[in-house]
């Protein structure tokens, strides 16, 4: 039994790239009690002066009661719970709960599952949406699944996370929420990115056209967000092209697993390969703006325009 709250629980945390990191800060903030591991060790030395205590090893977290891992592909997941120097590898203690914020197939998640139930541990599939600013905003959304039980005991502690955690079910349909999310994030983005371009070479500023499309009933939260990297060109990475690559190349396995066509889907995954290999894959994935204007034959310059992506304090 888990009492998730700040001055009962100690949580550890597997990954604190930028967004584990800004994911740390929220429970530190909540009062929660949590050492960090991650690979390069000073991105979690960067979180001590926050509060929190840098483990040497993931093993090193088995004593605590909650753990989160937040890693970038299926293979690190299980290098980081089975691995040498795993989670999962001191024969004497491990968590009560893992919780696994990875974007992963339902694969991978399954055998981890497995490995966790050898040790006692309940495992919960928890995914996440947002960036490292949507965290910040307190904006972040997660999708969680696995024993409702487990869920219920924990929730308090993703609820430190953001604005909101949906339970989806048993087992590892979280997984397919989120890839099935992120397969929609590609599709809208490089949707945005024709429409804008459609306008602009039209005669239209892409401020104007952004100001537009958010006022109507076809705008949201992330048009909003993504408005200053579309009309200003400022394509520092929240989510990358190869890694909006490895979502797509995993949410089309499961529509060919699950018989489910995705023809639109299928489309803008060609754009997306295309565009990691022309070499755009340190950028934000926005960049598809200027391959979409490339193959228009219009060349983009920023607006350098004072436009907000809505997550500041304030902001409706």
């Amino acid at each position: 039994m888990v009492t998730a709250n700040p001055g009962a629980t100690t949580v550890g945390w597997i990954g604190a790239g930028r967004m584990g990191a800004a994911l740390v800060r929220r429970l530190l903030e909540a009062g929660y009690d949590v050492a960090v591991y991650n690979r390069t060790r000073a991105k979690a030395e960067e979180l001590v002066a926050a509060g929190a205590v840098v483990a040497e090893r993931p093993v090193d977290l088995a004593g605590r009661d909650v753990v989160f891992s937040m890693v970038s592909a299926s293979a690190d997941l299980e290098e980081v719970t089975s691995g040498e120097g795993g989670l999962f590898t001191d024969p004497a203690q491990a968590p009560k709960v893992l919780i696994d914020s990875s974007t992963v197939s339902a694969e991978a998640s399954a055998l981890v599952r497995a490995e966790a139930a050898k040790r006692g541990t309940a495992l919960l599939a928890a995914p996440v949406s947002g960036n490292p600013k949507v965290v910040a905003s307190g904006k972040l959304t997660l999708a969680a699944s696995g024993p409702r039980a487990v869920f219920d005991e924990v929730q308090p502690l993703l609820d430190a996370l953001g604005r909101g955690v949906t339970y989806v079910g048993e087992g590892e349909v979280a997984r397919l929420v989120k890839i099935a999310h992120n397969v929609f994030l590609g599709v809208v983005i490089q949707s945005l990115a024709e429409i804008t371009v459609l306008a602009e070479k039209g005669g239209v500023s892409r401020e104007a056209f952004m100001a537009f499309l958010n006022a109507s009933v076809m705008g949201s939260v992330f048009s909003q967000y993504k408005t200053p990297a579309l009309v200003n060109l400022d394509f520092t990475p929240t989510f990358t092209m190869p890694l909006l690559r490895k979502d797509f190349d995993l949410g089309l396995a499961a529509a060919r697993a699950l018989e489910a066509p995705m023809p639109v889907a299928s489309a803008a995954a060609q754009l997306v390969a295309s565009a990691v290999g022309a070499g755009l894959v340190e950028q934000d994935f926005a960049v598809l703006i200027e391959e979409q204007a490339r193959r228009s034959g219009l060349k983009l310059v920023s607006e350098d325009s004072d436009v907000t992506d809505g997550l500041a304090a304030g902001d409706a």
